[in-house]
Protein backbone atom coordinates (compact mmCIF):
# COMPACT_ATOMS: atom_id res chain seq x y z
CA UNK A 1 0.00 0.00 0.00
CA UNK A 2 2.90 2.35 0.68
CA UNK A 3 4.14 1.76 -2.88
CA UNK A 4 0.73 2.82 -4.18
CA UNK A 5 0.89 6.03 -2.12
CA UNK A 6 4.42 6.63 -3.46
CA UNK A 7 2.87 6.50 -6.94
CA UNK A 8 0.32 9.11 -5.86
CA UNK A 9 3.21 11.30 -4.63
CA UNK A 10 5.00 10.81 -7.95
CA UNK A 11 2.03 11.83 -10.11
CA UNK A 12 1.13 14.73 -7.83
CA UNK A 13 4.59 16.23 -8.38
CA UNK A 14 4.59 15.05 -12.01
CA UNK A 15 1.48 17.23 -12.44
CA UNK A 16 3.43 20.18 -11.01
CA UNK A 17 6.63 19.70 -13.02
CA UNK A 18 4.89 19.05 -16.37
CA UNK A 19 3.34 22.52 -16.08
CA UNK A 20 6.69 24.33 -16.01
CA UNK A 21 7.55 24.27 -19.74
CA UNK A 22 3.99 24.67 -21.08
CA UNK A 23 2.02 27.17 -19.02
CA UNK A 24 3.64 30.29 -20.44
CA UNK A 25 3.13 29.17 -24.08
CA UNK A 26 -0.46 28.13 -23.27
CA UNK A 27 -1.28 31.50 -21.69
CA UNK A 28 0.34 33.36 -24.60
CA UNK A 29 -1.64 31.33 -27.13
CA UNK A 30 -4.84 32.46 -25.38
CA UNK A 31 -3.87 36.11 -25.82
CA UNK A 32 -2.63 36.78 -22.29
CA UNK A 33 -0.58 39.92 -21.68
CA UNK A 34 2.83 39.49 -19.99
CA UNK A 35 1.22 40.46 -16.67
CA UNK A 36 -1.63 37.93 -17.02
CA UNK A 37 0.84 35.28 -18.17
CA UNK A 38 2.89 35.73 -15.01
CA UNK A 39 -0.31 35.73 -12.97
CA UNK A 40 -1.44 32.49 -14.62
CA UNK A 41 1.88 30.82 -13.80
CA UNK A 42 1.80 31.99 -10.17
CA UNK A 43 -1.92 31.39 -9.60
CA UNK A 44 -1.39 27.64 -9.20
CA UNK A 45 1.11 28.13 -6.36
CA UNK A 46 -1.16 30.67 -4.68
CA UNK A 47 -4.24 28.42 -4.59
CA UNK A 48 -2.07 25.36 -3.93
CA UNK A 49 -1.01 26.97 -0.65
CA UNK A 50 -4.66 27.36 0.34
CA UNK A 51 -5.34 23.75 -0.66
CA UNK A 52 -2.41 22.52 1.45
CA UNK A 53 -3.75 24.17 4.61
CA UNK A 54 -7.32 22.98 3.96
CA UNK A 55 -6.00 19.47 3.34
CA UNK A 56 -4.18 19.48 6.67
CA UNK A 57 -7.31 20.32 8.65
CA UNK A 58 -9.57 17.94 6.73
CA UNK A 59 -7.04 15.10 6.92
CA UNK A 60 -7.07 15.27 10.71
CA UNK A 61 -10.88 15.35 10.76
CA UNK A 62 -11.71 12.80 8.06
CA UNK A 63 -8.50 10.82 7.64
CA UNK A 64 -6.10 10.87 4.65
CA UNK A 65 -8.10 8.39 2.51
CA UNK A 66 -11.10 10.66 1.86
CA UNK A 67 -8.95 13.73 1.16
CA UNK A 68 -6.66 11.79 -1.18
CA UNK A 69 -9.64 10.50 -3.11
CA UNK A 70 -11.26 13.94 -3.46
CA UNK A 71 -7.94 15.57 -4.39
CA UNK A 72 -7.07 13.03 -7.08
CA UNK A 73 -10.49 13.01 -8.74
CA UNK A 74 -10.99 16.78 -8.70
CA UNK A 75 -7.43 17.42 -9.91
CA UNK A 76 -8.09 15.06 -12.82
CA UNK A 77 -11.32 16.90 -13.63
CA UNK A 78 -9.63 20.32 -13.49
CA UNK A 79 -6.83 19.13 -15.81
CA UNK A 80 -9.47 18.16 -18.38
CA UNK A 81 -11.08 21.60 -17.95
CA UNK A 82 -8.06 23.29 -19.56
CA UNK A 83 -9.74 22.40 -22.86
CA UNK A 84 -12.46 24.89 -21.87
CA UNK A 85 -10.07 27.83 -21.51
CA UNK A 86 -10.96 30.37 -24.19
CA UNK A 87 -9.05 33.40 -22.93
CA UNK A 88 -6.61 34.48 -20.23
CA UNK A 89 -9.32 35.06 -17.60
CA UNK A 90 -10.88 31.61 -17.98
CA UNK A 91 -7.36 30.15 -17.78
CA UNK A 92 -6.77 32.03 -14.51
CA UNK A 93 -10.00 30.61 -13.06
CA UNK A 94 -9.06 27.06 -14.04
CA UNK A 95 -5.53 27.53 -12.68
CA UNK A 96 -6.96 28.63 -9.34
CA UNK A 97 -9.25 25.59 -9.05
CA UNK A 98 -6.49 23.25 -10.29
CA UNK A 99 -4.03 24.46 -7.65
CA UNK A 100 -6.70 24.27 -4.94
CA UNK A 101 -7.62 20.67 -5.80
CA UNK A 102 -3.98 19.55 -6.22
CA UNK A 103 -3.14 21.12 -2.87
CA UNK A 104 -5.34 18.54 -1.15
CA UNK A 105 -3.23 15.58 -2.31
CA UNK A 106 0.31 15.96 -0.99
CA UNK A 107 -0.34 16.67 2.74
CA UNK A 108 -2.80 13.75 2.86
CA UNK A 109 -0.38 11.41 1.05
CA UNK A 110 2.56 12.26 3.29
CA UNK A 111 0.34 11.99 6.38
CA UNK A 112 -0.62 8.48 5.25
CA UNK A 113 3.05 7.54 4.73
CA UNK A 114 4.15 9.07 8.03
CA UNK A 115 1.38 7.37 10.03
CA UNK A 116 2.08 3.97 8.48
CA UNK A 117 5.89 4.12 8.84
CA UNK A 118 7.73 2.32 11.62
CA UNK A 119 9.36 4.88 13.89
CA UNK A 120 12.84 3.40 13.39
CA UNK A 121 12.44 3.62 9.58
CA UNK A 122 10.89 7.07 9.28
CA UNK A 123 14.06 8.61 7.80
CA UNK A 124 14.50 5.95 5.13
CA UNK A 125 10.80 6.13 4.30
CA UNK A 126 11.02 9.89 3.85
CA UNK A 127 14.07 9.40 1.59
CA UNK A 128 12.13 6.96 -0.62
CA UNK A 129 9.26 9.44 -0.95
CA UNK A 130 11.86 12.05 -1.90
CA UNK A 131 13.10 9.73 -4.64
CA UNK A 132 9.66 9.76 -6.25
CA UNK A 133 9.57 13.56 -6.02
CA UNK A 134 13.00 13.72 -7.65
CA UNK A 135 11.94 11.27 -10.35
CA UNK A 136 8.95 13.48 -11.16
CA UNK A 137 11.27 16.50 -11.33
CA UNK A 138 13.47 14.72 -13.89
CA UNK A 139 10.76 13.06 -16.00
CA UNK A 140 8.00 15.70 -15.84
CA UNK A 141 9.56 18.65 -17.72
CA UNK A 142 11.14 16.40 -20.35
CA UNK A 143 7.87 14.54 -20.98
CA UNK A 144 5.96 17.81 -21.12
CA UNK A 145 8.34 19.46 -23.57
CA UNK A 146 8.41 16.48 -25.93
CA UNK A 147 4.64 15.86 -25.97
CA UNK A 148 3.78 19.57 -26.28
CA UNK A 149 6.13 19.93 -29.26
CA UNK A 150 4.58 16.90 -30.97
CA UNK A 151 0.96 17.69 -30.09
CA UNK A 152 -0.20 20.51 -27.76
CA UNK A 153 -0.06 21.76 -24.20
CA UNK A 154 -3.55 20.45 -23.45
CA UNK A 155 -2.48 16.96 -24.53
CA UNK A 156 0.13 16.96 -21.77
CA UNK A 157 -2.50 17.99 -19.24
CA UNK A 158 -4.91 15.33 -20.52
CA UNK A 159 -2.36 12.56 -20.01
CA UNK A 160 -1.81 13.70 -16.43
CA UNK A 161 -5.59 13.91 -15.94
CA UNK A 162 -5.95 10.27 -17.01
CA UNK A 163 -3.45 9.09 -14.40
CA UNK A 164 -4.97 11.25 -11.66
CA UNK A 165 -8.47 9.90 -12.24
CA UNK A 166 -7.12 6.33 -12.55
CA UNK A 167 -5.27 6.71 -9.22
CA UNK A 168 -8.47 8.04 -7.67
CA UNK A 169 -10.42 4.98 -8.81
CA UNK A 170 -7.65 2.61 -7.69
CA UNK A 171 -7.60 4.33 -4.29
CA UNK A 172 -11.12 3.02 -3.71
CA UNK A 173 -9.76 -0.49 -4.21
CA UNK A 174 -6.34 -0.36 -2.53
CA UNK A 175 -6.63 2.25 0.21
CA UNK A 176 -10.19 2.00 1.47
CA UNK A 177 -9.50 -1.21 3.35
CA UNK A 178 -6.23 0.21 4.71
CA UNK A 179 -7.57 3.38 6.31
CA UNK A 180 -5.45 4.00 9.38
CA UNK A 181 -7.53 4.11 12.51
CA UNK A 182 -7.58 7.59 13.91
CA UNK A 183 -7.22 8.22 17.62
CA UNK A 184 -9.13 10.74 19.71
CA UNK A 185 -10.81 12.45 16.79
CA UNK A 186 -12.56 14.91 19.04
CA UNK A 187 -9.33 15.95 20.73
CA UNK A 188 -7.52 16.48 17.43
CA UNK A 189 -10.08 19.11 16.45
CA UNK A 190 -9.20 21.24 19.48
CA UNK A 191 -5.52 21.61 18.64
CA UNK A 192 -4.51 25.26 18.47
CA UNK A 193 -2.65 26.32 15.36
CA UNK A 194 -0.30 28.41 17.52
CA UNK A 195 1.03 25.21 19.10
CA UNK A 196 2.81 24.29 15.84
CA UNK A 197 4.68 27.58 15.76
CA UNK A 198 5.87 27.18 19.36
CA UNK A 199 7.61 23.87 18.69
CA UNK A 200 11.24 24.33 17.62
CA UNK A 201 11.43 21.07 15.63
CA UNK A 202 8.31 21.95 13.65
CA UNK A 203 9.56 25.50 13.04
CA UNK A 204 12.85 24.07 11.76
CA UNK A 205 10.87 21.89 9.36
CA UNK A 206 8.74 24.83 8.18
CA UNK A 207 11.78 27.08 7.79
CA UNK A 208 13.69 24.37 5.95
CA UNK A 209 10.75 23.80 3.59
CA UNK A 210 10.56 27.52 2.83
CA UNK A 211 14.27 27.92 2.08
CA UNK A 212 14.47 24.66 0.15
CA UNK A 213 11.80 25.84 -2.29
CA UNK A 214 13.02 29.45 -2.15
CA UNK A 215 16.28 28.16 -3.63
CA UNK A 216 14.33 26.13 -6.19
CA UNK A 217 12.45 29.23 -7.29
CA UNK A 218 15.72 31.13 -7.69
CA UNK A 219 17.28 28.19 -9.53
CA UNK A 220 14.37 27.93 -11.99
CA UNK A 221 14.48 31.69 -12.62
CA UNK A 222 18.22 32.39 -12.63
CA UNK A 223 19.90 29.24 -13.98
CA UNK A 224 18.71 29.77 -17.60
CA UNK A 225 20.02 33.35 -17.39
CA UNK A 226 23.35 32.11 -16.05
CA UNK A 227 23.64 29.51 -18.80
CA UNK A 228 22.70 32.02 -21.51
CA UNK A 229 25.39 34.34 -20.17
CA UNK A 230 27.90 31.54 -20.77
CA UNK A 231 26.77 31.22 -24.39
CA UNK A 232 24.70 28.04 -24.00
CA UNK A 233 21.04 27.30 -24.74
CA UNK A 234 18.03 26.14 -22.72
CA UNK A 235 18.90 22.49 -23.35
CA UNK A 236 21.99 22.93 -21.18
CA UNK A 237 19.81 24.43 -18.42
CA UNK A 238 17.59 21.37 -18.56
CA UNK A 239 20.54 19.00 -18.37
CA UNK A 240 21.96 20.87 -15.38
CA UNK A 241 18.63 20.64 -13.55
CA UNK A 242 18.43 16.94 -14.42
CA UNK A 243 21.93 16.47 -12.96
CA UNK A 244 20.82 17.76 -9.58
CA UNK A 245 17.70 15.57 -9.76
CA UNK A 246 19.60 12.40 -10.67
CA UNK A 247 22.17 12.93 -7.88
CA UNK A 248 19.37 13.48 -5.37
CA UNK A 249 17.57 10.30 -6.48
CA UNK A 250 20.78 8.27 -6.10
CA UNK A 251 21.19 9.48 -2.51
CA UNK A 252 17.53 8.69 -1.82
CA UNK A 253 17.64 5.08 -3.06
CA UNK A 254 21.21 3.89 -2.38
CA UNK A 255 22.17 2.35 1.00
CA UNK A 256 23.37 5.79 2.10
CA UNK A 257 19.69 6.47 2.88
CA UNK A 258 20.15 4.43 6.08
CA UNK A 259 21.96 7.48 7.47
CA UNK A 260 18.58 9.18 7.83
CA UNK A 261 17.66 6.62 10.52
CA UNK A 262 21.08 6.70 12.21
CA UNK A 263 21.85 10.42 12.39
CA UNK A 264 19.45 12.86 14.04
CA UNK A 265 17.34 14.71 11.44
CA UNK A 266 18.41 18.11 12.79
CA UNK A 267 22.02 17.29 11.86
CA UNK A 268 21.23 15.92 8.39
CA UNK A 269 18.95 18.88 7.72
CA UNK A 270 21.72 21.29 8.73
CA UNK A 271 24.20 19.51 6.46
CA UNK A 272 21.73 19.47 3.58
CA UNK A 273 20.87 23.16 3.79
CA UNK A 274 24.54 24.07 4.12
CA UNK A 275 25.45 21.98 1.05
CA UNK A 276 22.67 23.61 -0.99
CA UNK A 277 23.87 27.05 0.09
CA UNK A 278 27.46 26.16 -0.85
CA UNK A 279 26.29 24.92 -4.24
CA UNK A 280 24.48 28.20 -4.93
CA UNK A 281 27.53 30.24 -3.88
CA UNK A 282 29.72 28.21 -6.24
CA UNK A 283 27.24 28.73 -9.09
CA UNK A 284 27.61 32.50 -8.63
CA UNK A 285 31.37 32.27 -9.28
CA UNK A 286 31.23 29.54 -11.95
CA UNK A 287 32.26 30.41 -15.51
CA UNK A 288 32.63 26.87 -16.86
CA UNK A 289 29.81 24.52 -17.88
CA UNK A 290 31.67 21.35 -16.72
CA UNK A 291 32.20 22.97 -13.31
CA UNK A 292 28.51 23.86 -13.17
CA UNK A 293 27.64 20.16 -13.54
CA UNK A 294 29.83 19.39 -10.51
CA UNK A 295 28.26 22.20 -8.53
CA UNK A 296 24.74 21.01 -9.38
CA UNK A 297 25.79 17.61 -8.03
CA UNK A 298 26.72 19.26 -4.71
CA UNK A 299 23.37 21.05 -4.68
CA UNK A 300 21.64 17.72 -5.39
CA UNK A 301 23.37 16.05 -2.41
CA UNK A 302 22.21 18.92 -0.20
CA UNK A 303 18.64 18.64 -1.48
CA UNK A 304 18.69 14.88 -0.89
CA UNK A 305 19.78 15.32 2.74
CA UNK A 306 17.43 18.20 3.51
CA UNK A 307 14.11 16.95 2.13
CA UNK A 308 13.76 13.66 4.07
CA UNK A 309 15.23 15.24 7.20
CA UNK A 310 12.44 17.83 7.24
CA UNK A 311 9.84 15.06 6.99
CA UNK A 312 11.53 13.20 9.84
CA UNK A 313 11.46 16.34 11.99
CA UNK A 314 7.70 16.63 11.48
CA UNK A 315 7.10 12.97 12.30
CA UNK A 316 9.28 13.23 15.39
CA UNK A 317 7.51 16.35 16.67
CA UNK A 318 3.85 15.46 16.00
CA UNK A 319 1.27 12.90 17.01
CA UNK A 320 -0.85 11.03 14.47
CA UNK A 321 -4.03 12.89 15.42
CA UNK A 322 -2.79 16.27 14.16
CA UNK A 323 -0.06 15.31 11.68
CA UNK A 324 -2.31 16.32 8.77
CA UNK A 325 -2.34 19.96 9.89
CA UNK A 326 1.44 19.88 10.28
CA UNK A 327 1.90 18.60 6.73
CA UNK A 328 -0.67 21.10 5.45
CA UNK A 329 1.37 24.03 6.77
CA UNK A 330 4.62 22.32 5.76
CA UNK A 331 3.66 22.14 2.09
CA UNK A 332 2.13 25.60 2.24
CA UNK A 333 5.62 26.83 3.13
CA UNK A 334 6.87 24.86 0.11
CA UNK A 335 4.51 26.71 -2.23
CA UNK A 336 5.22 30.11 -0.68
CA UNK A 337 8.96 29.53 -0.93
CA UNK A 338 8.85 29.07 -4.72
CA UNK A 339 6.86 32.26 -5.24
CA UNK A 340 8.96 34.37 -2.86
CA UNK A 341 12.25 33.00 -4.23
CA UNK A 342 11.67 33.91 -7.86
CA UNK A 343 9.58 36.98 -7.00
CA UNK A 344 12.00 38.57 -4.54
CA UNK A 345 15.08 38.15 -6.72
CA UNK A 346 13.11 39.59 -9.64
CA UNK A 347 11.85 42.50 -7.51
CA UNK A 348 15.38 43.29 -6.35
CA UNK A 349 16.46 43.24 -10.01
CA UNK A 350 19.42 40.99 -9.23
CA UNK A 351 21.65 39.53 -11.90
CA UNK A 352 21.97 35.74 -12.07
CA UNK A 353 25.26 35.78 -10.12
CA UNK A 354 23.87 38.18 -7.52
CA UNK A 355 20.73 36.06 -7.13
CA UNK A 356 22.72 32.89 -6.49
CA UNK A 357 25.08 34.70 -4.10
CA UNK A 358 22.18 36.22 -2.17
CA UNK A 359 20.32 32.90 -1.88
CA UNK A 360 23.44 30.93 -0.99
CA UNK A 361 24.16 33.32 1.90
CA UNK A 362 20.54 33.00 3.09
CA UNK A 363 20.70 29.20 3.15
CA UNK A 364 24.08 29.06 4.89
CA UNK A 365 22.76 31.59 7.41
CA UNK A 366 19.69 29.40 8.05
CA UNK A 367 21.93 26.32 8.42
CA UNK A 368 24.10 28.22 10.91
CA UNK A 369 21.01 29.00 12.97
CA UNK A 370 20.21 25.27 13.08
CA UNK A 371 23.74 24.61 14.38
CA UNK A 372 23.39 27.28 17.07
CA UNK A 373 20.06 25.86 18.20
CA UNK A 374 20.89 22.15 17.98
CA UNK A 375 22.19 21.91 21.54
CA UNK A 376 19.00 23.31 23.07
CA UNK A 377 16.71 20.87 24.83
CA UNK A 378 14.61 18.89 22.41
CA UNK A 379 10.91 19.77 22.75
CA UNK A 380 8.29 17.17 23.44
CA UNK A 381 5.80 16.21 20.79
CA UNK A 382 3.05 18.72 20.20
CA UNK A 383 0.42 18.27 22.90
CA UNK A 384 -3.30 18.73 22.37
CA UNK A 385 -4.77 21.76 24.00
Amino acid sequence: MRIFVYMIVFFSFFDLFTQLPIMTPLATSLGATPFLTGLAVGMYSFSNTIGNVISGFLTDKRGPFVILLIGLLFTGIMLVCYFLAIDAWSLLFIRFLHGLAAGLIVPAAFTYLANSAKSEKKGKGAALSGAFVGLAAVIGPAFSGIVASKSSETTVLSVTAFFMILLGILSLIFLRSKVIRKESKGKADTLSVRVFFKNSLIMRAFTGAFFLMFSQGVLAYMLPLKVMGLGQDSQTSGLLLSTFGVVAILVFVLPINNLFDIIKPVKTATFGMGAMGLGLLLISVSYSIPFLYTVMGIYGVGFAFLFPSLNSLLIEATEQTHRGKAYGYFYAFFSIGVVVGSGLTGLLNLTANQGFLFTGILLIGAASMMILLKNTAQPKKVELS
